[in-house]
């Protein structure tokens, strides 16, 4: 991954290279972003650069053999570390990283800018957690033992380090605060409250934005193969997030099916029907994962978007479909002002709590009656 194969947030780029240029590399790097915004490309771009045989241009030069090594993910001083859990594709019992490199590879090679829903289906834990366990670190802390192979960086990037636990953390707490010369962590986060303090007060803290409509046009367009047609659509309302309309490309299916039931509860809520509004709770929380429910509130949060965007008359800022415009507009004419502002500040906390493994027709139920309280 080359800086010139990424579209958008070039103040980050440009830091990178400035870093690598003056010497001044930070051994700790906190990156956060919106889910598929693109952090995990900058991080690959960056390591590919600092460890380029001869770069220029403030680029890798893509040809040389570390450079063909990261173009394939298999740089042996490039090491990966992910959410993993028990799984049909891992025979270990207690799997780490590399016992699922081989999807990671995959994944990230056909899109980089990926879903965390997408990686546990990569992986085959849809049903499951993701964490990233003790065992994870032993063989983290054994891999940085060894002299690098290249002579130049060693590497760790860790997608999601909120998923990490306080053991794990005190383990790799040493070699993330003093490491040896020329290692680097690079932590890419979704949630950067949730990262163990240990962890976050050690690192220089970098803020990976959404993309632009036009930049997230482009990316589809040119670096994922999407046609004009469908990327301008898919731009129009996936909030920045190249992972966001990869997914709402992929499965249209899915996103008839979240609008339908987001549409059933909201007329159920302004028609003050509390029973339909518990029914469409209940059909909710039977989503068959907890993925799909987090995926859903994400959905739903998207839609109250849009519908404060109509209730402050921009429309043009809501970038809602023409078939959906008319739902949009009765909506929004029959909610209270700070209706959206309390539904939001609530789903949130749904998914906070679906993370935490908490009874998913309890938290429904509540959120139902909390938000027909607010209508």
């Amino acid at each position: 991954m080359r800086f010139a194969d990424i579209i958008g947030n070039s103040h980050v780029s440009k830091a990178f290279v400035s870093m690598a240029d003056t010497g001044r590399v930070a051994h700790a790097m906190l990156l956060y972003e919106n889910e598929g915004c693109g952090a995990l490309a900058l991080a690959l771009a960056y390591v590919q650069y600092l460890n380029c045989a001869n770069p220029s241009g403030g680029d890798s030069c893509g040809e040389c053999p570390s450079c063909r090594q990261m173009a394939k993910l298999v740089h042996p001083d490039v090491h990966f570390v992910f959410p993993v859990n028990k799984g049909p594709k891992a025979s270990d019992d207690k799997p780490t990283s590399e016992s699922y490199i081989k999807y990671w590879r995959e994944l990230v090679l056909g899109n980089p800018y990926f879903l965390e829903s997408d990686l546990q289906k990569a992986i085959g834990i849809e049903s499951k957690t993701g964490l990233i366990a003790v065992a994870e670190a032993k063989s983290i802390l054994t891999k940085l033992s060894l002299t690098a192979v290249s002579g130049g960086y060693k590497a760790v990037i860790f997608y999601l380090p909120e998923k990490m636990n306080q053991q794990t953390a005190n383990m790799l707490l040493k070699m993330v605060e003093e490491p040896p010369e020329k290692t680097l962590f690079l932590f890419i986060t979704h949630a950067p409250e949730k990262v163990l303090q240990t962890i976050f007060s050690r690192c220089q803290s970098v803020r990976v934005l959404p993309f632009s409509k036009e930049e997230l046009e482009r990316t589809l367009t040119e670096k994922l193969g999407v046609s004009g047609t469908d990327a301008a659509s898919a731009a129009a309302f996936a909030g920045g997030s190249v992972g966001v309309a990869m997914e709402m490309l992929g499965d249209m299916d899915e996103h008839d099916s979240f609008f339908e039931m987001f549409s059933a509860l909201m007329n159920a809520l302004v028609s003050r029907d509390l029973l339909g509004a518990l029914e469409c709770g209940e059909s909710i929380a039977s989503l068959e994962s907890r993925e799909k429910q987090k995926a859903f509130c994400i959905f739903a949060g998207e839609c109250i978007r849009k519908i404060f965007m109509m209730r402050q008359n921009l429309p043009a800022l809501a970038a809602i479909p023409q078939d959906e415009l008319p739902f949009y507009s009765g909506i929004a004419g029959k909610c209270s002002d700070n209706f959206c502002r309390r539904a939001v500040a609530d789903i949130e906390g749904v998914v906070a709590m679906i993370d935490r493994n908490v009874n998913s027709k309890i938290l429904f139920c509540d959120l139902v009656n909390r938000m027909i309280t607010n209508i």
